[in-house]
Parts: C-alpha cells; sequence; structure tokens
C-alpha cells in the first residue's frame, strides 16, 4: 500500500484528497503546513508527496526543495489554483512529477498518483537491479563489473519483459549470442525456445529451408515435410547471427515474418503463423549498408526497434581478470587438471594486448594455456596470441646462453623493469595504480622502482 503525504493549508482540500485517495486504497497521511509536512516526513517514508503551491508559512515550492533533502526518495505532484508557465517550470526544475490546476478532475489526479507511483516503482527496481549487478561479477553467462557492461546488464533488464524486437552490435568475438540467451531467458518467454542460426555460414537455398522449413516433393532430396526454425521458435525467441549477410531475396522474406508474423514453407501454399520474438545481430554498420543498398531499410528499422552495442574487450579491460578466472576454472575441470591461477606477469602481458579477437580470442588463449601448463600456475610462456603469432612471452627455449655466460640477477631485473615501466604508462605514472595493476602492493613496487 503506497503512503501519501497531502499537504494544504485550506482544511477543506485537506480532508477532499485524504478521502479520494483513501477510496483508491492508499494510505494518506495530511498536513496543515511545509513545516509539518517535513515534521512528518523525516519520522516516515511517504512515496508520494502532494502539495498546495500557496501557503502560509512555506510554500509549496520551498518545500519541494526540502524534500530533497529530507525524503529525497518522494515523488511530488504540486497543485495550484496560480497555474502558469514559470510555476510548472520552477516546479519541475525542484524534481516535482507533475502539477495539477486546482480546479482538476478527479480522475486526473489519479491518473496522476499512478503515474508517479509506477515511475518511483520502476525507479527503485532499476537501482535495485543496478546495485545487485554491481556486487555480482557475471548477468546470464556474461561476466564482467565494467561500466560498459553493466549498462549491457540494465538494457537487457529493461527490455526482457517487452516484445520488441533487439538489434544487438558488437565486433565479433563479444557475446553477442551471451546477450541474445540472457534477453530471452530474462523474458515471459523463457520456458519457450531458443532458437539459433548464423545467417552467415549458410548458402541462400539450404537456409531459405533451414528458416521457413519446405515441403514434401518441392526440390530434389525433400523427401518429407520439414518445419523450419520459425516454426521451432514458436512461443520463443530466434536469434539471427550475422544478419547483415542475408541476401536481398530473404531480406524480402523476413520482412514478411517481422510485419505479419506469417510465412510460408518453401514449396508450401499455406500460411503460417508464429508469436516469435525476433532478435539478430550484426558485427557490420547496417546503418552504411542500408545507404550503399545493401540492406533494406524497413527491414532495418523493423529489427532495430531496441539497439543494443557490447563493447570491445579493449574497451573494458578490467574485466579481463575476471574472464580469465572464469576459463581457467571452465577449463580446469574440462581437462582435468589443477590449475588454480595465472601469474602476475602473465596477466599484465594479456592486460597489454588489443585482443583483436575479443573475449572469444581471449578464451582460446586461455584454454590453449591450461592444455599445455604442467604446473598449477598458467605462466607467460604459455600465452599465445593469435594477433603476432608469436608468444607474449619469450620461451626459454629461445634463450641464447653465451660460452661467457650471463647474469640471471640482472637478465631478471631486466624483465621486471619493462613491466614496471610498462605498467606505469598504462596508468599515467601512478605507482599505487601500476602496482595494483601487477599485483603486488605498494610498499613492494617501491622497492623494485628503488633498486
Amino acid at each position: 500500500m503506497a503512503k501519501i503525504l497531502v499537504v494544504d493549508d485550506d482544511r477543506g482540500m485537506r480532508d477532499y484528497l485524504e478521502i479520494m485517495l483513501s477510496r483508491e486504497g492508499y494510505d494518506v497521511n495530511t498536513a496543515p503546513g511545509g513545516k509539518e509536512a517535513l515534521t512528518l516526513c523525516r519520522k516516515h517514508k511517504f512515496d508520494l508527496v502532494i502539495t498546495d503551491l500557496k501557503m502560509s508559512g512555506m510554500n509549496g515550492v520551498d518545500l519541494l526543495k526540502s524534500l530533497k533533502e529530507v525524503s529525497p526518495e518522494s515523488m511530488t505532484i504540486l497543485i495550484t489554483g496560480y497555474a502558469s508557465g514559470e510555476t510548472a517550470v520552477a516546479a519541475m526544475k525542484e524534481g516535482a512529477f507533475d502539477y495539477l490546476e486546482k480546479n482538476f478532475e478527479p480522475d486526473d489526479l489519479k491518473r496522476l498518483v499512478k503515474d508517479a507511483l509506477s515511475k518511483k516503482r520502476v525507479g527503485e527496481e532499476e537501482a535495485q537491479f543496478m546495485k545487485d549487478v554491481k556486487n555480482s561479477v557475471s548477468f546470464g553467462k556474461m561476466t564482467g563489473k565494467s561500466r560498459g557492461m553493466l549498462e549491457v546488464y540494465s538494457l537487457i533488464n529493461k527490455m526482457a519483459e517487452t516484445a520488441a524486437n533487439v538489434l544487438i552490435l558488437g565486433e565479433s568475438g563479444t557475446g553477442k549470442e551471451l546477450v541474445a540467451l540472457a534477453i530471452h531467458e530474462n523474458s515471459s518467454r523463457s520456458d519457450g525456445p531458443f532458437v539459433v542460426i548464423n545467417c552467415g555460414g549458410i548458402p541462400e537455398n539450404l537456409l531459405e529451408s533451414e528458416l521457413f522449413g519446405y515441403m514434401k516433393g518441392s526440390f530434389t532430396g525433400a523427401y518429407a515435410d520439414k518445419v523450419g526454425l520459425f516454426e521451432m521458435a514458436h512461443k520463443g525467441t530466434i536469434f539471427l547471427d550475422e544478419i547483415g549477410e542475408l541476401s536481398p531475396f530473404l531480406q524480402v522474406k523476413l520482412l514478411r515474418v517481422v510485419q505479419e508474423k506469417t510465412f510460408r514453407r518453401v514449396g508450401g501454399s499455406r500460411d503460417i503463423s508464429v508469436d516469435v520474438r525476433i532478435i539478430s545481430a550484426t558485427n557490420r554498420n547496417l546503418g552504411e549498408r542500408v545507404k550503399s543498398g545493401y540492406f533494406r531499410e524497413d527491414l532495418f528499422y523493423r529489427l532495430n526497434v531496441i539497439p543494443v552495442k557490447i563493447p570491445p574487450l579493449r574497451e573494458r579491460k578490467e574485466d579481463i581478470p575476471l574472464l580469465v578466472d572464469h576459463f581457467i576454472e571452465k577449463y580446469s575441470r574440462e581437462y582435468n587438471k589443477e590449475i588454480k591461477k595465472i601469474s602476475t606477469y602473465a596477466i599484465a602481458l594479456l592486460l597489454d594486448y588489443p585482443f583483436p579477437g575479443n573475449v572469444r580470442e581471449l578464451e582460446n588463449i586461455i584454454e590453449r594455456s591450461v592444455a599445455l601448463e604442467i604446473t598449477n600456475i598458467i605462466l607467460p610462456e604459455n600465452l599465445e596470441m593469435a594477433a603476432t603469432g608469436d608468444a607474449a612471452f619469450p620461451s626459454v627455449d629461445d634463450v641464447e646462453i653465451p660460452e661467457e655466460g650471463m647474469d640471471l640477477n640482472e637478465e631478471v631485473a631486466k624483465f621486471e623493469r619493462t613491466l614496471m615501466e610498462r605498467a606505469l604508462q598504462k596508468v599515467g605514472g601512478s605507482k599505487t595504480k601500476a602496482a595494483k595493476l601487477l599485483g603486488v602492493s605498494i610498499d613492494s613496487f617501491r622497492y623494485r622502482f628503488d633498486k
């Protein structure tokens, strides 16, 4: 039951509003002025404060200013007999949800109260959701606590219950399918099927029959009727990856499904209706492909109702240690290894790498490292970066020891100095941040730096 505070120095208006709102099921309190209202707000939490503008003592706008400090979570509605544009602007600047003239219709106030309380509830749910994800390192099957990923989680939370089509944008390897799966699993369709198809990996003639199915005898080899993926996804979600690779012919067929929720099997004459949410993904710039005529503009806008942009891994490097831990645990189980962690030098090298293949590339690097590692910790020499084709760290097999010998301490010190210099460059010269990046204490870093 929402708690509402009515503030008015006119007793008749207070009583009228109290009776009307109580009949709507609200818990209503009243106050004859601003000072009394603030006293009540210090003792009780009110979801909504409805206040008169012109009152003896503290006026409504001054009350709104004070409420921001005393009860910032309360929504506010201003009622005035002196309505003007200036009044509305002043009220809105102080955070009022809306305002009404005193000759308002009861239904107008009831509607406004519902809207204000609804906005408050949505805001509270969103705040709680963001608090939850900030305290977690994962959402669905995604891992990351960077600002970019928290924004993706928040958007998924907002859109999951809608039926709107979604277009996921991001470079290859960023995890677009995981985002699509999270949207599906957090929606009312979660009990329905989640069907995935890569539109860029199948020839056009086969892709049409995969998407829409075919009738027996429609072409050579069609020995029986085949159900297409859109039928399989009925009451669920279909994820069309690499949507930018669709041919013009299939773009027309897909447009009909998006617009009319119907299609025909290859060789069929009967329309089939489906209830499917469409989530698409691309690593291409579809806007540019529309301008160049490679992609239909009407289809683009039908699919791009809610766009979701996934940041590349190089823009969220703070997620790399979390992802590394996740993949170490995953592949240690898969390969029956006892690897528990990654060395400080190895993680520093990963943080300095641009990852053109994004999370998929990082996963491949860690899987290979786990498979090859013979100790219980991943060492730098087992990190191989695909972008260069070289090991991230020189293997001991590549090190030549001269006949006259070498100074081991000096060689180790050179490597240590190189890592410290890279760390300092990366964080703008801050020793504290560089120490954190290398996984050592600030005292240890300073000692090594001075040495």
